[in-house]
Order: structure tokens, then sequence, then C-alpha cells
């Protein structure tokens, strides 16, 4: 692990998306017996009861998260020069972000989402990736990655896993010991970890980030605690693997950590939970806390988020956190 800092360089590398929610009345719709459909009748004009116009996508939401922990936060996506581009890099720098290491791109559109949200919390997303698309070593800051102390790489739309060679590089070459928090997505997933780029990554990475199906489809393995152990074995500081309303499991070379989910808080909005939970956890990290504090700071952090309507608006500052951590108690459970 890197030094703690009191405020940590952090560079956030992945995607922005201009975000429009549509909170709609699930009672109008057809749900499939399972409950995991639902159904919107072709023809219909179905009243909604709010449209609310937010920022998301990865990197933006880890970077504005990161900045509001406190961190020196900078952000490196790609944008075009539309109103949603204007839009996502006015919100990145009122709160703080260093948006030097942004591309923008002209004539072409910026990334976007429909988000039809309904009162349970969950949501369907109709997504447009845009410029996300083109984050690739062309538009990568090399050496203002170089610069950081910690790196949070994000999904990454398939052409930008070359962006992968970059960073194993530059972490081979640097001697600052960076810390690099991974949430694989994409081609990653799809190639597992018998890819050498994701296996040279993978012996970098400070805290890997996955949940319970990705874990188990990119480690080829056929439990958690089985992914686990053969992702730490690769090299990887800390894997955490995140199982919905089951809670997270973390392990590090010294144990095995269970944390649950806070119950009984209401959820308005599960957009940008894990988003929220990998920044809590790598803000802990960066700062010096253990590996239990850091999965209590990532789930106080994802619980907030969920409270409201979007992926930053719950996402916390540093006091909020650090009294946070003071007065909400997460019953951490040592598996191992």
């Amino acid at each position: 692990m890197p030094a703690a800092s009191p405020r940590p360089r952090t560079m956030s590398i992945g995607g922005a998306t201009y975000d429009l929610f549509v909170r709609a009345d699930r009672s109008r719709m057809r749900e499939s017996k399972d409950g995991t459909m639902l159904e919107l009748p072709i023809g219909a004009k179905l009243r909604v009861h709010e449209v609310i116009q937010t920022c998301g996508g990865g990197a933006s939401n880890t970077a504005v998260g990161l900045q509001r922990l406190g961190c020196d936060a900078s952000f490196s996506g790609i944008v075009g020069t539309d109103q949603w581009g204007q839009a996502l890099l006015k919100n990145l720098e009122k709160e703080g972000v260093d948006t030097k290491s942004a591309t923008v791109v002209e004539g072409e559109t910026s990334s976007s989402s429909i988000i039809l949200s309904v009162s349970s919390g969950e949501r369907i997303i109709l997504y447009d990736p845009g410029t996300n698309e083109h984050l690739h070593d062309v538009t990568f800051d090399r050496e203002a990655l170089a610069d950081r102390d910690w790196i949070y790489l994000n999904h990454l739309m398939e052409d930008s896993c070359v962006i992968q060679d970059d960073v194993v590089d530059m972490l081979n070459a640097t001697e600052s010991h960076q810390g690099l928090t991974w949430n694989p997505g994409g081609c990653q997933l799809e190639l597992g970890i018998d890819a050498p780029n994701n296996r040279r990554l993978l012996s970098h990475t400070s805290l890997l980030l996955l949940n319970k199906e990705e874990a188990l489809d990119f480690s080829k393995a056929a439990s958690i605690d089985q992914a686990i152990q053969t992702l730490l074995s690769l090299g990887t500081k800390i894997v955490c693997i995140t199982d919905g309303g089951n809670g997270a499991t973390a392990a590090d070379a010294h144990g095995t950590y269970h944390c649950p989910v806070l119950k009984e808080v209401p959820v308005v909005d599960t957009t940008g939970a894990g988003d929220a939970f990998g920044v809590g956890m790598t803000w802990a990290l960066a700062t010096g806390l253990d590996l239990p504090t850091a999965l209590t700071a990532g789930t106080i952090n994802a619980t907030s988020v969920v409270g409201a309507l979007g992926a930053q608006a719950g996402l916390l500052t540093d006091t909020e956190m650090k009294n946070r951590l003071q007065t909400t108690r997460v019953d951490i459970r040592i598996v191992r």
C-alpha cells in the first residue's frame, strides 16, 4: 500500500455520462412473476412523477466522491462540445475536481442515458456511450497519471482497454508505489484472468472491486471464496466482492472480512451505489485506514447514495464520513 497522505492526489479514469432520470409509477407497468422484468404497453401514454437531470458515469462519480472526501481529485475522460459535455465539465469543476486531463472533442455527442426509476429504487438504464467509446491512448494523459498517489480505473469501453498497457507501464516505471483501485468491466471481464494484460494489471492492483457474478466469471471460480483466493494469488493486494443485499466480502494477505448492508434504510435509487462503495473504500485505504474500516466507509457512502436520486447527490463529505464512522455500527465479521 502507498504511504498514507492527509490529502491523497487521485485520478479517476473512465466515463462521464449525462443522466436523465424518469421517476415512474410501478403500478402502471406490468411486472414479470419473478420480479425481474417490467413491461411498458406499446402505444400507451404514461404520466411520470418527475424528470430530473443529473451527472453520472463511473469516473465522474468517483472523482466527485473522492474530492468530497478531501482528496485532490482529477478526472481523465472524454466529452463532446455539446450541451451535455459542457454540463458534465461544469459539474466536475463546481465540485473542485481537476479537469485538465479531460479531452473535449468537436462534433460528437457526449455520453448520455435515460434512467427509468421506480418506487423500489431499482432502475432500467437506456445508455448511449457517445464519446466514452473514444477514451484510448490518443486522449490519455500519461504524464498527469504519473503525478498521482492513487489511480481509480473504472469500467472502460472495449476500444479503450489499451489504456491498461499505459497504466501498467507507468506503474512499472514509477518509484512512488501508487495505489490502484480497479473496477473491471466489459472487455476486461470477458477476457478474464487468463489475458496477459489483465494479469499484469492485477499484480499492481491495490483494491479490486467486483460484484459476485463478475468475480465468478472473471476468475473462472465456483464460489466467492475461491474467486478471492485466485485473485489474491495473482498479486492483488485487496479483493472486494459485493453481493447485493448479502453485503460485501473483502480479503487481503492477513484475513477475510464480511460486511453486511445497513438495514432499514430507505432506498430511493440504486444508481451509483457501486461507485460510492468503491470511493469510500479507496479514500479509507489511501488515508491509511485498515480494511475493516475501509469496508465500513464503503458501506456508509453507498447507503447515503441510495437514499437520494442520482449517482452523486448522496456522496458524503470528509466531515460527514468521519462523523458517521464514529456513530454508525456496522457488524464486520472475520471470516478467517
